[in-house]
């Protein structure tokens, strides 16, 4: 167990590993949650994006998204939600990163070890000198 400040409102809270925030933001947290997912609940609402269910609930949108990754809300239930890929912002439903990031990542990984390789075969090349060559 650790002794952490909690992101939120920087009280210092005991790590149990289960939770990221002090035990009063969490129960925040889980009464948003409540009143989000009662919202969600309806069915004119289960199409509703993180957007608008920000500004009809006043849940903050980091929170939708962090209840998103973590599989809380579920993207297959609830259609028009996602959360931001880690490298240009573009919506997702599973893992860090879009499907066009992901495989221009991919690319540039072989370009990077296609060079690395490149550059271990120059590096191998000796030049002698006249002198050396004749001893």
């Amino acid at each position: 167990m650790d002794l952490l400040n909690c992101p939120n409102c920087g009280k210092i809270y005991v790590n149990h590993s289960v939770r990221d925030v002090c035990d009063e933001c969490y129960r925040k947290e889980e009464a948003d949650y409540e009143q989000v997912y009662r919202f969600l609940r309806k069915r004119e609402n289960r199409a509703a994006t993180i957007e608008t269910i920000a500004h009809t609930t006043g849940v903050k949108e980091d929170l939708l998204y962090k209840w998103v990754r973590k599989g809380r809300l579920h993207a297959a239930q609830f259609p028009n939600l996602g959360y931001p890929c880690e490298r240009c912002g573009k919506l997702i439903k599973e893992g860090k990163l879009c499907e066009p990031c992901s495989t221009g990542l991919k690319e540039e990984l072989t370009r990077f070890e296609k060079e690395k390789e490149r550059h271990e075969e120059l590096s191998k090349v000796v030049y002698y000198s006249q002198d050396q060559r004749k001893k």
